[in-house]
């Protein structure tokens, strides 16, 4: 059975016990646009204890604001269809802008006027066929305006959800925001923050996981509200953008301008990450559309930060400028961090994003560098991600960087993950058999092992031990430590190379 066959069960039940039922809500909308609704609500002047009687499989969560969820038979999916059932309701009051404070029974045409938007506010009784619209839902869905029922202002006040709900809906369905529903959001976006964090997450999941994001995105900007939602985003917004090298982090002091500028203009950081997202694939997933979003908020934002390094403090030394790219990745990846506890992300996807941020720009000099700077990357489970990441800013950037990108791609697509990555030639007890206390040493040289493994300078245990006995007598001749960035460690190179050459010469 269907989804769809399922509601139009419940509504028949519903309605041959002699009570009125139609379908409600976005699924009506997405028939009218002949799209194939994703779930199915049904709206009945049944009272919640006569839907219990005639549906014993049930959840009984909302049955305080008269809604009953009817269980059903598996779907094709092989998960129990589910249709929620909802009393005809009018809301009494919303004192704390998220939910009613109590509801009273009603009649369908004050139910209508209790919604949010007219292209959500019409029924459908699937029996006859027939469209009941008290709100003229159906108009401006064939206008493509999206509108809000009756005051905008109180319908916005009632549940500030739908500040947000307006962005995507407009998005998602190419609809134009009527102006005084427009100008309503903007007057109130600033409240979206009374709304439970994890519900204004699962509307930006909905907005940011359609291919309709970039429009969504430019709408939360055009509505005042990035402030509120990514407050990280507002001093960088507005800077200008003048190319590749400000994604980067090599921007200079004369990039630095105190300037308001428009709405989206491509000259402006804002621009600039607008176009990154259009550029994703279509099917991209919610924490790299949200990288996306967010890939600027590790950049400088004025000139003293810019000349004094002011990311001091939040883990990042300071840097005269130009600021290196992994400064900008790291202060984004720990403002991200930020942004995902703020959202109460799920930790898979707070760890994806987090890390998408950290190595944005990593691979754009992949083919000029040896291989243990961007395999580790490549052999991890959201490499793909990386590779889309990297794509979107290059061509946002016109094909900048484009041919690392295509390197990087076809090593993921090519190269099987034991080959990225394949298993360490040495473990601690192999330095532990040479005598080698554990200590700082001990991850110093086995790092330095993985790094030439990686280069494929050294590929088998044999040569790894001997890498590692070079490398000691070279720190140990040196006087001081190998640690990375050392001597020995500038000797790595040469030593693994001596090491390969003495095995070839050999065989």
């Amino acid at each position: 059975m269907t989804a769809r066959q399922f509601a139009l069960k419940v509504v028949r039940r519903l309605q041959e016990a002699g009570f009125t039922a139609y379908w409600a809500g976005g699924c009506v909308r997405d028939q009218l646009l002949g799209l194939e609704p994703k779930d199915y609500d049904v709206a009945t002047d049944a009272r919640p204890d006569q839907i219990k009687a005639l549906f014993p499989r049930r959840n009984e969560i909302g049955a305080a604001f008269g809604v009953i969820q009817v269980i059903g038979p598996r779907g094709p999916d092989g998960q129990s269809l589910t249709v929620e059932v909802a009393t005809f309701r009018s809301d009494l009051s919303y004192s704390d802008g998220r939910r009613p404070d109590a509801v009273a029974f009603s009649t369908p045409q004050e139910d209508a006027l209790r919604r949010d938007f007219t292209i959500n506010g019409m029924f459908y009784d699937p029996i006859k066929g027939e469209l009941i619209d008290f709100v003229g839902g159906q108009a401006d869905l064939q206008a493509r305006i999206l509108r809000a029922i009756g005051n905008p202002q109180e319908r916005f006040a009632e549940d500030k959800l739908r500040l947000l709900r307006a962005a995507r809906l407009a998005a998602r369905y190419a609809l134009t925001i009527e102006s005084q529903t427009a100008a309503a959001i903007r007057a109130q976006a600033d409240q979206i923050t009374v709304v439970a964090p994890e519900r204004i997450a699962d509307e930006l999941r909905k907005m940011l996981s359609h291919a309709t994001r970039g429009r969504g995105a430019r709408l939360l900007y055009d509505l005042n509200l990035i402030p509120p939602l990514f407050p990280e985003l507002v001093a960088v917004a507005t800077q200008p953008y003048s190319g590749p090298l400000s994604c980067l982090g090599l921007v200079s002091v004369s990039g630095i301008a105190e300037h308001e500028t428009s709405r989206c203009d491509p000259s402006t950081l804002w621009g600039h990450t607008v176009r990154v997202i259009d550029e994703l694939p279509t099917d991209a997933g919610f924490p790299l559309a949200l990288a996306a979003l967010l890939h600027p908020i590790g950049l400088p934002i004025d000139r003293r930060e810019l000349i004094c390094g002011s990311a001091q403090g939040e883990g990042v030394e300071g840097k005269a400028f130009p600021w290196p790219m992994n400064a900008v990745a790291v202060r984004a990846s720990q403002r991200a961090e930020g942004i995902a506890q703020r959202l109460r992300l799920s930790n898979a996807e707070k760890e994806r994003l987090v890390w998408l941020l950290r190595y944005q720009g990593a691979l754009f000099e992949a083919p000029k560098q040896k291989p243990h700077r961007w395999r580790p990357l490549l052999a991890e489970v959201g490499a793909s991600d990386l590779v889309a990441l990297h794509r979107a800013e290059a061509l946002a950037n016109g094909g900048v960087h484009q041919e690392a990108v295509d390197y990087c791609a076809q090593l993921l697509q090519h190269w099987p993950r034991e080959h990225l990555d394949p298993p360490p030639l040495l473990r601690g007890s192999d330095l532990m058999a040479l005598g080698i206390p554990p200590g700082p040493e001990f991850k110093r040289l086995l790092d330095a092992v993985r790094r030439a493994q990686w280069d494929e300078e050294v590929q088998t245990k044999e040569q790894a031990l001997a890498l590692v006995q070079q490398l000691r007598a070279t720190a140990a001749h040196a006087n001081v430590p190998t640690k990375p960035g050392s001597a020995a460690d500038a000797d790595l190179s040469s030593a693994s190379t001596t090491s390969a050459a003495s095995k070839n010469a050999t065989e």
